[in-house]
């Protein structure tokens, strides 16, 4: 769907609180980095002018006046220069060291820099030396004035520049360590994230969530108090202060709540449940204060707290772990949610897939008081999903999206979103620039399946046991009146499974009856059956088979009261072994004797529903062996293929059989 961990954008000015702008904070980490690598930095930037100045400063050669008078005397020298007390002088010979001279160029020649005395003028102290006056008449003289900022720095560098990095070097750990410091004081602050209802490219509306409709029905009020309170509050009226939202995993909660903070046009801050709890104590609850007092200086806006039962479970049951540090923040968010008032216009907004084990302040009038179930989609809002899902994707002129949500009854938003994400990948990975239905089918198999595993090679034996196995299971569950029909066989290896069975109602059912049940065991079983009456032996392959009918045959007794030996009983709750009330050890409520009935019951539907399932496989024999050798051959059978060999066999399909039974 929608990434939650959203980057805080800069908002325009006016259109969000004053402490909602400026630059975000990092974190003490990249600070510190941040802070080594400025210091390498300017340390490189440092040495680098230094070697500069150093590299440019030519070595110079000091001679006594008295050397330099006797060169003049000698022709030797072309010109000199005098800046204060010093002369440098400069030889018509040429520095063997230095590159080839252009013209005009004086550093390619030998320098000797002198010092004449305080006070005295050159020419007087040559003329003492004994050079004449046409001598110092054929030099080139020059007078330069020893002054100026460039020659301050020029000959203070290098004693500054090593007292400038020592004072910036210092600078910087003193603002690291001010920093480390400081973040002592903001430890408690709400770490939630914020979208700006006006950011176009984060924003989510009611258009960008397919289904739930009933859900979406549920919070247009929401949106209506967000956008216009007043009319609430003129009539007496208090809208809800939170919303929960309850579903399984992947059917679109956050993604809900982040719509009606788009379709409000309000703040939306978001934090995970997780976020609260820390190792140390009333740090939760300070982030819980830190989250509402920000809530509440942009009202009207949304706070929404996902997976809520991290720190919402029920207290002193044992369940959670009973941290105290979770508690306190839970009774924090209890004491603001009481806290709002009326005007306040914060709407509260959870999640969560587990809802039976939140604690009952939570849910009492007055605080989560409305709470929006989201089911899973069914086949119309497939449909819708997979539309939204395909908007930026090239679909070529066979795809038939009804068809693919037909072949997906129990999927979620996220499952369905993920078969066209892998179906654009596997266009792409072909260098293909359009999704086909092939493309589509497949990752229907890859997300339920996982990828196949083509390296994953089967002997002979093994992939005849594999083809026999899978034939059972369609052929039972083609004959059954009251099994689903078989969309596809395969005996190639993917996830986990060594060759599946896909088997797919025609119509979505709510309502499921003993009679589909006692089938489904039989086709579970039909693997099995064949693999002891046609090789008479056993391998691993059914043990999943064996779980899953063993599992719905118990359900079956202790749960929906489908056994005549028990009659209309519930002796476990649907939520599992571990629900409200009940220890973690799993304490059962009925006796040793009655687990024994259980048993024994259980026992009995398995045993009537393999004696079922083998009377199928002796009385079709000769269809087992056709499809069987089919798979071998061809590996996968789609539902046509499967459907010719019934009907060459004397069976009659599914659908066709359906129909007649309507007729009649």
């Amino acid at each position: 769907m929608f990434p939650e961990n959203q980057k805080e954008k800069k908002s325009k000015k006016g259109n969000m609180p004053p402490f909602l702008k400026g630059p975000s904070k990092g974190t003490s980490r990249n600070q510190f980095w941040g802070n080594l690598l400025s210091t390498l930095l300017i340390l490189l930037i440092i040495v680098t002018a230094y070697s500069l100045i150093v590299e440019n400063k030519k070595e110079k050669i000091e001679i006594p006046i008295s050397v330099l008078a006797q060169d003049i005397k000698g022709e030797l020298i072309s010109k000199i220069t005098v800046s204060g007390e010093k002369i440098t002088a400069t030889y018509k010979e040429k520095d063997p060291n230095a590159p080839a001279p252009k013209e005009g160029d004086e550093s390619a020649y030998v320098t000797k820099e002198s010092k004449k005395e305080a006070g005295t003028a050159l020419s007087d102290t040559l003329v003492n030396y004994g050079v004449t006056a046409q001598q110092l008449g054929a030099l080139e003289i020059e007078i330069k004035k020893e002054s100026g900022l460039a020659f301050f720095l020029l000959n203070a560098a290098p004693f500054l520049i090593p007292i400038i990095f020592i004072l910036l070097f210092f600078w910087l750990i003193s603002r690291q360590m001010k920093g480390a410091g400081m973040q002592a004081f903001t430890f408690g602050q709400s770490k939630a994230r914020i979208i700006d209802p006006n950011d176009k490219n984060q924003r989510v509306t009611f258009k960008d969530v397919a289904g739930v409709k009933e859900a979406k029905e549920e919070l247009v009020e929401i949106v209506d108090f967000l956008k216009n309170p007043k009319k609430f509050l003129d009539i007496g009226a208090r809208i809800p202060k939170g919303v929960l939202l309850m579903g399984a995993p992947g059917t679109g909660k956050t993604l809900l709540a982040r719509a009606v903070a788009g379709e409000a046009k309000v703040p939306f801050f978001s934090i995970s449940g997780s976020e609260f709890v820390e190792m140390f104590v009333g740090v939760g609850a300070s982030r819980v204060r830190d989250l509402f007092k920000m809530a509440k200086k942009a009202a009207p806006s949304i706070v929404f707290v996902d997976e809520i039962d991290a720190v919402g479970r029920v207290r002193g049951t044992g369940v959670g772990g009973g941290n105290d540090e979770r508690e306190q923040t839970l009774n924090q968010i209890l004491v603001e949610m009481d806290g709002f008032e009326p005007n306040e216009k914060v709407i509260v907004m959870a999640a969560s897939n587990r809802p039976d084990v939140l604690d009952p302040a939570l849910l009492r009038p007055g605080r989560f008081d409305r709470r929006v179930v989201l089911d899973l989609p069914d086949i119309h809002d497939r449909e819708e999903i997979l539309k939204i899902h395909s908007v930026k994707k090239p679909l070529g002129e066979d795809v038939d999206l009804k068809v693919i949500a037909q072949r997906t009854p129990g999927f979620s938003g996220a499952d369905l979103y993920s078969l066209m994400n892998e179906g654009a990948i596997l266009a792409a990975r072909e260098s293909r620039k359009t999704v086909t239905q092939y493309d589509l089918i497949r990752s229907i198999e890859k997300v339920m399946l996982g990828p196949e595993r083509k390296s994953h090679l089967l002997s002979k034996q093994e992939k005849k046991i594999t083809a026999y196995h899978e034939a059972g299971h369609a052929l039972v569950a083609s004959v059954l009146p009251h099994a689903d029909p078989v969309h596809k066989i395969s005996i190639v290896a993917r996830g986990h499974a060594g060759g599946y069975t896909l088997k797919l109602p025609f119509e979505e059912k709510r309502l499921q009856s003993r009679k589909v049940f006692l089938d489904d065991i039989a086709v579970s079983l039909g693997g099995y059956v064949v693999e002891k009456m046609i090789f008479g032996d056993l391998t691993t392959g059914p043990s999943n088979d064996l779980r899953v009918a063993a599992a719905l045959a118990r359900d079956m007794v202790t749960k929906y009261g489908m056994s005549e030996a028990f009659g209309p009983v519930a002796l476990e709750d649907s939520g599992g072994r571990l629900f409200l009330g009940r220890t973690a050890t799993g304490e059962r409520e009925y006796s040793e004797d009655v687990s024994k009935k259980i048993d024994a019951e259980v026992a009995r539907i398995i045993d009537e529903a393999m004696e079922k399932a083998t009377k199928v496989v002796t009385k079709h024999r000769k269809a087992l062996d056709a499809i069987a050798g089919e798979l071998i051959k061809t590996e996968t059978l789609e539902r046509a293929e499967f459907e010719k060999v019934l009907i060459v066999n004397g069976i009659t399909p599914k659908k066709e059989a359906e129909d007649e039974i309507e007729k009649k």
